[in-house]
């Protein structure tokens, strides 16, 4: 199997990578670079391509996404109120830029 060649993973494993994969180019990472980080977290929660088939593979090991969840809430947690609240307006605000420079 040539390096790059994405036919011994699962469907499942597929749709993930693609899904990490448009949330890093939402978030201004380019295309290739995008592309090689969610094939990496997909192998590192799930160990590579898995075979299909019942009750074959391993089950996946999400502590990495599970810990950079917890780190966001941590970092959330730690602020006041008031700081939350700018932080959401702002974010609010860039949605809604973003949103109209995609209609035009």
């Amino acid at each position: 199997m040539p390096q790059g060649d994405k036919s011994a993973y699962t469907d499942k494993q597929k749709r993930k990578a693609e899904h990490i994969e448009d949330s890093y180019e939402e978030r201004g990472v380019s295309k290739a670079e995008a592309e090689k980080r969610a094939w990496a977290t997909v192998n590192k929660e799930s160990g590579g391509g898995n075979k299909s088939g019942s009750g074959r593979g391993t089950p996946e090991n999400k502590s990495a996404s599970k810990r950079g969840g917890k780190k966001g809430g941590e970092a959330s947690a730690a602020r006041s109120a008031e700081e939350r609240s700018a932080s959401a307006k702002k974010a609010a605000a860039t949605r809604k830029r973003n949103a109209e420079k995609a209609e035009h």
